[in-house]
């Protein structure tokens, strides 16, 4: 049942995302429609609670009357409680439903193209709930402030601004639009209290990929694929059923964090930083309707490499796609970072992927592992990167397996890319395991995806650390000395098809057979051009 809701709920979000932005962008619209989701969520899991504190007196939370003093009295007692267990609060006539129903008593039937003279009759007339929903929105972070949960909930909204002219050209038309959105999403059941899998944040989640999907290039800023994300989990997780704390650097939507929650029975902290304020906002929404408690996660928002905001953690479970081949300062005064110093060498100022696994690895804990997306070339590029990928194999010896994906599995490049696993304490320290699943997958429209096939053999080939032909190989550190540390995964895994051998003499006679069939047709057709007195054409 909760499955079939899932996808009911899926569908549903989507149609309204998609048939009510008009003409604007998905990715445009996306900060809007996952927004009010969002909104409409904290609405509900208020109620739900409020309700809750409420039974033994009988009473509803949208029947108190907020103007009585015993309303008042019964709004500052919950306000308490909620600040504590919730992180927020909003006021019955705050609810999404009751502003959803406030914006649904508009006329249709009145022109929005009014003169500015005519605005004020409109406001009057009808319900305009534009400005009573910004102050709703401020109001969901101002009711924080002072708490433990101001910073997760601090200038959350700040990206739904509800007088861009994206959204309409006037006010009013603006107020149709989102008056339409609040309308549709309110005839939605969440079903908060039924449900026992996770079936709002995973609608969430599909919403946030769909949007993706849709937006091109930018997409890689805020969005993993949710194979690679599974992929990435599983191998962060091997061997584990709980997890202290979980962090990835460049966090995005924090679907990555929330995946490796899905692989262990429980995760105690979630940790992320990312450098896009909007993605940051949509990490922090995500966590919250995920039901990660405002305790549970903190997510800061700031450059990695130049300011990192977790310094003095270790994290058991590391998991990151950061941007390929993202430019940084490379500036020397990274020499003296604990992060960098004792490798002797930068990262290059083009290319600051080893300077993302560099700072990863400072950070984990010694019984904790990793997993990272980067650029193919990070293999086998030569000069500081070479310097920085001996050092991990050969003095930290903390990589462990190698994998290899299929080209084209990302939103907004096709570049084949790859896997490193890291741990500080390995149970196999004498050598690496290459796996080349870049021939695994399946086609679907532009892009290609790994199929739940796919990512079985990729987990259970790393777990059962295994050699297999054509597809993966246990390199001894040896070898991989012998091969100047370069990693390119070719060198230790021949996935080289040898070619049928071709039989020359049965291709000659073939040939002799044609000559022999084609001079017969040419004097046929000499005859016919005789017979015609015409000439022939050869």
């Amino acid at each position: 049942m909760s499955e079939d809701h899932k996808k009911q709920l899926e569908q549903q979000l989507w149609n309204i995302a998609n048939t009510l932005r008009g003409k604007m962008n998905a990715d445009e619209f996306r900060d809007y429609i996952l927004g009010f989701i969002f909104y409409k969520y904290l609405s509900e899991k208020m109620q739900i609670y409020a309700d809750r504190i409420l039974k033994p007196d009988g009473i509803h939370f949208t029947d108190i009357d907020e103007n009585t003093g015993e309303g008042q009295e019964y709004i500052a007692a919950i306000r308490e409680e909620a600040l504590e267990k919730l992180g927020y609060f909003l006021k019955p006539s705050e609810l999404f439903s009751a502003v959803a129903k406030r914006g649904n008593h508009n006329d249709d039937t009145v022109s929005l193209d009014l003169a500015a003279e005519d605005a004020e009759t409109y406001h009057t007339q009808h319900n305009f709930i534009l400005e009573d929903l910004q102050k709703i929105l401020n109001n969901v972070q101002n009711s924080t402030m002072g708490t433990e949960s101001e910073e997760d909930f601090d200038n959350l909204f700040e990206d739904m601004d509800l007088n861009s002219t994206k959204l309409g050209k006037t006010p009013e038309a603006r107020n149709e639009i989102i008056a339409k959105v609040l309308a549709h999403l309110d005839k939605i059941d969440f079903k908060l209290e039924q449900t026992e899998l996770d079936v709002l944040g995973d609608a969430y989640e599909y919403l946030i990929g769909k949007f993706a999907s849709g937006a091109g290039k930018k997409a890689g800023e805020f969005y993993t694929p949710q194979e690679v994300s599974m992929v990435l989990a599983k191998l962060a997780t091997t061997g584990k059923k709980k997890l202290k704390s979980v962090y990835d650097p460049t966090c995005g939507s924090g679907s990555l964090l929330l995946r490796v929650a899905k692989e262990v029975e429980e995760v105690n902290n979630f940790y992320g930083q990312e450098l896009n304020r909007t993605t940051y906002n949509l990490a922090r929404m995500n966590m919250i309707l995920h039901g990660v408690h405002y305790r549970k996660f903190d997510i800061k928002q700031e450059d990695t490499l130049e300011h990192p905001q977790h310094l003095d953690h270790r994290f058991e479970a590391i998991v990151a796609n950061p941007p390929f081949s993202a430019k940084w300062s490379a500036n020397q005064l990274f020499m003296s970072d604990d992060r960098f110093s004792q490798y002797g060498k930068l990262a290059p100022k083009s290319k600051a992927d080893f300077a993302f696994v560099q700072h990863m690895a400072h950070h984990l804990a010694e019984n904790g592992q990793m997993a990272v997306v980067l650029p193919h070339g990070a293999l086998f590029r030569g000069s500081a990167e070479g310097h920085i990928r001996e050092y991990l194999i050969k003095e930290k010896n903390f990589l462990d397996a190698v994998i290899g994906l299929p080209a084209n599995i990302f939103y907004g490049t096709s570049i084949p890319t790859c896997i490193l696993v890291f741990k500080k304490c390995r149970e196999h320290p004498d050598d690496i395991l290459f796996i080349d699943a870049s021939e695994h997958y399946e086609k679907v429209k532009t892009q290609n995806m790994l199929r739940e096939a796919d990512i079985d053999k990729i987990i259970s080939t790393y777990r059962e650390r295994r050699t297999e032909d054509k597809y993966s190989y246990v390199a001894p550190l040896s070898e991989i000395e012998e091969n100047d540390y370069n990693l390119n995964i070719p060198r230790y895994v021949d996935t080289f098809e040898e070619e049928e051998p071709i039989d020359i003499e049965a291709v000659a006679n073939e040939i002799q057979a044609l000559d022999a069939d084609l001079q017969e047709t040419d004097t046929l057709i000499a005859s016919f051009c005789k017979e015609l007195n015409i000439k022939t054409p050869f």
